[in-house]
């Protein structure tokens, strides 16, 4: 399809250069978008070695980036001399899998310009194409096609929203979703809605969300204790935190924590923004109340200690500023409040602190992990908090009956480990596809 190809450049580069002012602001004020643009815009990557097999994973950012982890050790153990080639999106994804993945190749993904997607394919020459959740892109998935390349999505989701914005271009997607081999979906609402955007139904199948399979249930893991120790929690201690967090939710818990003390004095509270560009913010709003910090990044440089901030009567605040750590430190929750739930951005990954068993909390605003809040709701194992007043409150009540927090978090975390099994599932379909010769033709 080059003419459609060439029609979506031309998109492309209106779109490109209608947020170029916000791509440079962000640049220049929070440091964001600074790094792989060669390889974004020309797909000039790294060749891998050319006498190996060669798997292509693509996760968009930090959280696609880490779901990978069992499914990247799964793939390596069945297929120790393929190599995993894995690119991501945005700077932070990188940084992350750089640090997660040393033993893989790791680069940027190409924006899909005609030009840029066919370098890169041709540089890298993959046996096979992996993409997570629901990266469709039409021009790298179409040169994908014309190379012969297989292509699979793994732990798809497409939600309602989604959904009836694809509906509007439906012959387009259709031709998009032909184009993959395997769409591996988290359920069957899931590969429904695919369905009826026009995906073949022999291709599509329902393997589980592959999230619950990295979720860590021992709260005694190593990551957990030296944070533990870092932070100087002592065991007697009960902690809050408020993760994944956005404006205004670290001052809702801030305000909550502050006139819980004096009633429950070893409360620990924890706050971890969502966005590193919001580390200083926050520290700046803990500060401007008088209250002492501890920020994670000083500690682990050695510039604090816990027994730095020491004044008096006063429990400092706790900040995790560091990326790749929310999912050891929700280990340290005896009750989590999971943020971008009680904003607009559609919630945040409540999986790791209910697999630890904390009490977990959340706003009405979860729309883009609709089916595992209905999950943890229908057997009362997480509460929904509409406001800051009813976190305040549901923080006291959990305070004042250990065994009802203790019961929310034992149901969360059977939950979670019933739904396990989903990495397997999904690499079977991997695995399909690099030992059995590719289809010869599609239907269009």
């Amino acid at each position: 399809m080059p003419f459609f190809g060439w029609m979506l450049n031309a998109v492309y580069c209106l779109l490109l250069l209608a947020v170029a002012p916000v791509l440079l602001y962000r640049r220049l004020r929070h440091g964001k978008y600074r790094g792989g643009w060669r390889e974004k815009l020309t797909g000039q990557v790294a060749r891998r070695h050319p006498d190996r097999q060669c798997i292509w994973f693509h996760a968009v950012s930090v959280g696609e980036v880490l779901q990978l982890k069992k499914v990247l050790d799964e793939t390596a153990a069945r297929f120790p001399e393929a190599e995993l080639f894995v690119t991501t999106t945005t700077d932070t994804g990188y940084g992350v899998a750089c640090e997660k993945y040393p033993q893989h190749t790791v680069a940027y993904f190409p924006l899909d310009f005609t030009w840029a997607v066919a370098r890169a394919l041709t540089s890298i020459r993959p046996d096979l194409v992996v993409l997570v959740e629901l990266e469709l892109w039409p021009n790298f998935i179409f040169e994908c096609r014309r190379q012969r390349i297989p292509l699979a999505l793994i732990n798809g989701r497409i939600g309602e929203k989604s959904f009836r914005g694809y509906s509007r271009l439906k012959p387009v997607i259709r031709r998009v979703l032909n184009s993959l081999d395997v769409l591996a979906v988290q359920n069957d609402a899931y590969r429904d809605r695919l369905l009826a955007l026009g995906a073949p139904a022999g291709r599509v199948v329902a393997t589980g969300n592959i999230k619950f399979d990295r979720v860590e249930a021992d709260r005694s893991n190593s990551a957990t204790r030296e944070l533990r120790q870092s932070f100087g929690i002592e065991p007697h201690q009960p902690v809050f935190i408020a993760g994944s967090t956005q404006s205004p939710e670290e001052l809702y818990a801030l305000d909550a924590w502050r006139e819980l003390l004096p009633e429950f004095p070893n409360l620990r509270l924890i706050l971890v923004p969502r966005h590193k560009e919001r580390f200083d913010e926050v520290a700046d709003l803990v500060q401007q109340k008088g209250i002492p910090l501890l920020r994670r990044s000083e500690l682990k440089s050695g510039h604090a200690s816990p027994d730095s901030v020491a004044n008096g009567a006063s429990v400092p605040v706790l900040l995790l500023d560091t990326l790749g750590e929310l999912a050891a430190c929700w280990g340290l929750a005896d009750i989590a409040f999971v943020g971008g739930s009680l904003t607009n951005r559609g919630g945040q990954n409540m999986l790791e602190p209910a697999g630890y068993g904390a009490a977990v909390l959340f706003g009405p605003n979860t729309w883009n992990f609709k089916d595992i809040t209905q999950a943890l709701l229908s057997r009362d194992a997480a509460r929904v908090v509409s406001g800051p007043a009813e976190l305040k409150q549901s923080l006291r009540e959990l305070l004042q009956q250990p065994m009802l927090a203790h019961r929310l978090g034992t149901t969360a975390r059977t939950f979670v480990a019933e739904q396990q099994g989903a990495t397997a599932r999904t690499v079977d379909q991997i695995s399909a596809l690099l030992v059995h010769e590719r289809p010869q033709s599609r239907a269009a």
